[in-house]
C-alpha cells in the first residue's frame, strides 16, 4: 500500500482561563471547528505535537480531546480506529469511526502529567491496518487546585536585641503543588499578616527582616504571622499562613544598679575575723553572663574589710578582715564598687558598665576578755635559786572602757609537777622549789587573765622559762675503760686515751684538764699527758710488769672543768696486767683476768669443764632410757582424737535430738591410705551373719569382721579427714533368741518356720501371734 495519503488531524485545545467558557460550552464549540491538516512526515500519519487536555476537565460525561484520520478514510465506513497504550480503555476512548478520542476520567497533574498513547487505523473488512502504527502524546494541563503550605512551620527564630535595621531573623518557605512551568499557579507571594512595625518580608523569598531596633528588656518575644499566596496574589488565589516565634536574645546594654545609694551594717568587735558583716546586691536588667558582675572595694579601709562575689546570687558579701576595736575606732564608711563581668564595647560609648555606694559600718561594743602585753612571754632564772625567787611579771588589761581589774593565775597540768606560782594581783611569777637545769632547761606554763566582775571573760598567755646554767656537776669519765698492760711493757709505751663529760651547758664550750691525782704524784708505774684537745693519755713509766707481784693498779685520774666557779673530780682508772709482750690481746688479757680473778691455772680450769661434760653426757642418757620405757607399744594411743559435733539450728527433739556423740572410745590402727576397690558390702555382711550364727563374739571371724572393716575406712578415699563412727551389722552368739536382724531378710523364708516363738515366753507373744498367724494365713 502507498502511504502518499495525508493525514488530517483535528487537535482542540481546551484550556481553563479566568472568564473562559465553561468546558461543555467549549467541547461542544470544537465539534464544529475544522481540523488542521499536517502532511505525513516519515510514515507518521499522527501530528507530533502533543495533544493538550487541562485536568479540569473531568465529568461524568465522556470530554472531547481530539480527532485522528487518516488520508486513506473516504468515510465510507470501511476504516475502523484503534487506540492503545497508557490509560486507552480506562481513561481515554477513541471512535472507531470517526477517530474522536475523549477523555472518561478525572485527570490530575500532580499525580501524572502525559499519558502515552498509540494509535492504528485498520480495514474492517480485511481487519488489516492500512496505515503503521503511530504513537503520540497526551499532556494534562495544569490549572491551579492546591494550596500552598508551609512544611517546616511552626518556626522559631532567635535575634540579638537592638539588631539594626534590615537585620535577617528568619527564611520561610512554602511550597505549591501546581505546576511552576505553567501559569501562575506555583508562583508564591509572601506577606505580613501580623509583625508591624517591628518586622518586613521579602515578598518574593519568605526572608523575615528587622524593621526596627528593640529592647529584650522591654519586650523578649514577638508573634508573627506569614501568608503565602499563589497565582501572585491575584484575584482567585489560594493562600497559606505561617507562625513564626520570635525571641530577642539578651546582650549586655545595661550596667548594674545599687538597689540603695546608702548601706548600713553592724559588727561587734568581738566578731573573729571572717565574719559576714552584710551584703549588699545591684540589679541588672540583663540575664546570664552578661549580668554577672563582681563586687570591690575602693577605700583606706579595705585593710579592715574585705568584699567577695557570690557568683550563684550576684550577691557582694562584705567581710570582716582584720579585728575590729571598739575603743579604738567606732565608725567605718567604705566605698563599694559593682563592674560587669563581660563588657561589650559596642555599648561602651553609652556610659561605663559599673556602679559605686556608700557601706557605713558602726562597731558595737562588747565585754572583750582582758588583754595581754605580750602573746608570748620569755623569761630566765638561774638553776638552783632558792623557792620563793622571781621569775618575772605578766601583764594584762581590760580594754573596755570600764577597765574592770583581773586575776591571774597559772593553768597546772595534773602529771606535772607545781615549780611556778604567780601573785593573782599583778602577775609576778616565782619558784615554788629549786630548779635543776640539767633535769629541765626550759619550762612552758601558760597563765590566764580572768576579769574580777565577769569570770567567763578569760584571755591566756604563754610562758617560756629558760632555766640558766650554773656549773654544779664536776666533769667525770664518760665510760668504763678496760685498761691493760703487757708485763714486758716498755717505757713511755701509750696504754690508754681518755676523755672527759661534763652535765653543766657552757656558752663557750667545755675545756677539761687531766692531770694524777695529789695522792698519786709520786707514782713511778704511769704518767698522765694532757692533750689540751680534751682527751689524755696514759704512760708507762716503767717497765718490768709481774702479775704475780700486782695484777692490777688503780690509777686516781683528776679532772678539772672551766666553769665558774671551776669544779673537779677524781676518777680512779684501774690498769690490768696481761701476760704479753708488748703488743696487747684484749680477749686473752680478759680471760687471764677472769682466771686470776677466779684464782685457777689453765690447768685446772680445763679439768673442771672436763667432768661437766661427762655428767651432761650421763644426765642425758638417764632420760632417755625413761622416756623410751615410758613410749607405748601400741603407736595409736598416741593419736589424738576429735568428737563430730553435728549442730542443728532448730530445737531440740528430746532423746531423739544428736548434739554430739563422743567417738573417742574408737581407736584406729594407722594404716596407709592406698586406695582400694571396696567390696559389695551386702554379700560380704550376708555372709558373715550366717557365719555368725554359728560362732561367739571373741571368735577368729568376728576379730577378722573388725579387722578388715577397720582398714577399709582407714583406706577409703571418700571418708572425711577426721576419725568417725563406723556401725555394721555383725551379730554373735550371745542371745537365746537368735538374731533378729533384718540383714538377711531378702533371704527366702519360705521354708523357716516361727512356731519356736511360741516357747520363748510372754514377752514375744505378741511378735509369735504376727508370724504364726500370718504364716498360718499363708499356708
Amino acid at each position: 500500500m502507498n502511504c502518499s495519503a495525508l493525514l488530517s488531524l483535528m487537535l482542540m485545545l481546551v484550556q481553563l482561563w479566568p472568564g473562559s467558557p465553561s468546558t461543555e460550552n467549549r467541547s461542544a464549540q470544537s465539534t464544529d471547528q475544522p481540523f488542521t491538516a499536517v502532511r505525513r512526515v516519515k510514515r507518521s500519519w499522527v501530528k507530533s505535537e502533543p495533544l493538550l487536555v487541562t485536568e479540569e476537565q473531568t465529568s461524568t460525561v465522556p470530554v472531547y480531546v481530539g480527532q485522528l484520520k487518516s488520508d486513506l478514510d473516504k468515510q465510507d465506513g470501511k476504516l475502523k480506529y484503534i487506540l492503545t497504550g497508557e490509560g486507552a480503555g480506562s481513561i481515554f476512548i477513541i471512535d472507531e469511526n470517526n477517530g474522536k478520542i475523549y477523555v472518561i476520567q478525572k485527570l490530575d497533574r500532580e499525580e501524572k502529567s502525559f499519558y502515552t498513547l498509540r494509535a492504528q487505523a485498520i480495514s474492517k473488512s480485511t481487519q488489516l491496518p492500512v496505515e503503521p502504527e503511530s504513537e503520540f502524546i497526551i499532556k494534562v494541563q495544569d490549572v491551579n487546585d492546591h494550596e500552598p503550605q508551609f512544611l517546616d512551620g511552626p518556626y522559631v527564630a532567635t535575634v540579638p536585641e537592638m539588631s539594626p535595621e534590615g537585620t535577617s531573623v528568619t527564611q520561610v518557605t512554602a511550597t505549591d503543588g501546581d505546576d511552576p512551568s505553567y501559569g501562575n499557579s506555583a508562583r508564591l507571594l509572601y506577606s505580613l499578616i501580623q509583625g508591624q512595625p517591628y518586622f518586613s518580608v521579602e515578598p518574593k523569598t519568605g526572608v523575615i527582616r528587622m524593621a526596627s531596633q528593640m529592647d529584650r528588656e522591654t519586650k523578649d518575644q514577638y508573634l508573627v504571622i506569614i501568608q503565602a499566596k499563589d497565582m501572585v496574589g491575584q484575584a482567585g488565589a489560594f493562600s497559606a499562613t505561617a507562625t513564626v516565634t520570635i525571641n530577642l536574645s539578651d546582650i549586655n546594654d545595661n550596667p548594674p544598679k545599687f538597689q540603695q545609694r546608702i548601706y548600713y551594717m553592724s559588727v561587734s568587735e568581738e566578731a573573729p575575723v571572717g565574719t559576714t558583716v552584710g551584703k549588699v546586691f545591684a540589679e541588672d536588667s540583663d540575664i546570664g553572663e552578661n549580668a554577672a558582675m563582681n563586687y570591690f572595694i575602693e577605700g583606706d579601709t579595705s585593710d579592715v574589710f574585705d568584699m567577695i562575689t557570690n557568683n550563684e546570687t550576684q550577691e557582694g558579701i562584705i567581710l570582716l578582715k582584720k579585728r575590729v576595736d571598739y575603743e579604738s575606732k567606732r565608725r567605718y564608711s567604705i566605698q563599694a564598687k559593682v563592674v560587669n563581668r563581660y563588657i561589650d564595647e559596642r555599648f561602651l560609648k553609652e556610659g561605663p558598665f559599673e556602679d559605686k555606694t556608700i557601706v557605713k559600718i558602726i562597731v558595737e561594743d562588747a565585754d572583750e576578755p582582758p588583754v595581754f602585753t605580750l602573746e608570748n612571754y620569755v623569761m630566765e632564772i638561774i638553776e638552783g635559786a632558792v623557792s620563793g625567787s622571781v621569775v618575772g611579771v605578766v601583764t594584762a588589761r581590760d580594754p573596755d572602757d570600764d577597765n574592770c581589774p583581773v586575776r591571774y593565775s597559772i593553768v597546772h597540768i595534773k602529771h606535772l609537777k607545781r615549780l611556778f606560782s604567780i601573785n593573782e594581783q599583778n602577775g609576778t611569777i616565782i619558784t615554788t622549789k629549786p630548779l635543776d637545769r640539767e633535769r629541765a632547761s626550759w619550762h612552758n606554763i601558760t597563765v590566764t587573765a580572768t576579769e574580777t566582775r565577769n569570770p567567763e571573760k578569760i584571755s591566756e598567755a604563754n610562758v617560756y622559762i629558760q632555766v640558766l646554767d650554773v656549773n654544779d656537776y664536776a666533769p667525770e669519765f664518760p665510760k668504763y675503760y678496760e685498761t691493760f698492760v703487757c708485763e714486758n711493757a716498755v717505757p713511755g709505751q701509750l696504754i690508754q686515751s681518755i676523755s672527759a663529760v661534763d652535765q653543766d651547758d657552757s656558752a663557750n664550750g667545755h675545756h677539761f684538764y687531766f692531770s694524777l691525782a695529789q695522792e698519786a704524784t709520786n707514782n713511778s708505774d704511769f704518767t698522765v699527758k694532757d692533750n689540751q684537745d680534751n682527751t689524755a693519755g696514759i704512760f708507762t713509766a716503767k717497765s718490768g710488769f709481774k702479775r704475780q707481784e700486782q695484777f692490777y693498779f688503780y690509777l686516781p685520774i683528776l679532772i678539772l672543768d672551766n666553769g665558774i666557779p671551776p669544779l673537779s673530780s677524781t676518777n680512779t682508772l684501774t690498769i690490768t696486767v696481761c701476760d704479753c709482750d708488748t703488743e696487747v690481746n684484749a680477749l686473752y688479757c680478759r680471760y687471764g683476768a677472769f682466771m686470776y680473778s677466779m684464782g685457777l691455772s689453765t690447768e685446772a680450769l680445763v679439768a673442771v669443764l672436763a667432768c661437766i661434760l661427762i655428767l651432761l653426757v650421763f644426765f642425758l642418757a638417764i632420760i632417755a632410757i625413761r622416756q623410751q620405757r615410758k613410749r607405748s607399744p601400741f603407736s595409736e594411743k598416741t593419736e589424738e582424737f576429735r568428737e563430730n559435733i553435728v549442730r542443728y539450728d532448730d530445737e531440740g527433739g528430746g532423746e531423739e535430738d544428736t548434739e554430739a556423740f563422743d567417738i573417742s572410745a574408737l581407736r584406729t590402727r594407722t594404716v596407709m591410705r592406698m586406695h582400694k576397690p571396696r567390696k559389695k558390702v551386702s554379700t560380704e555382711i550376708h555372709s558373715l551373719y550366717r557365719q555368725s550364727l554359728q560362732v561367739g563374739p571373741d571368735s577368729a571371724i568376728f576379730r577378722q569382721f573388725i579387722s578388715e572393716k577397720l582398714e577399709e575406712a582407714n583406706t577409703d578415699p571418700s571418708a572425711p579427714p577426721y576419725d568417725s563412727l563406723q556401725c555394721y551389722a555383725f551379730e554373735g552368739m550371745g542371745s537365746l533368741a537368735g538374731s533378729l536382724s533384718s540383714l538377711g531378710s531378702n533371704m527366702s523364708d519360705e521354708d523357716q518356720s516361727y512356731d519356736y516363738l511360741t516357747n520363748w515366753g510372754p514377752h514375744f507373744k505378741q511378735l509369735a501371734g504376727m508370724y504364726t498367724s500370718s504364716r498360718s494365713a499363708g499356708d
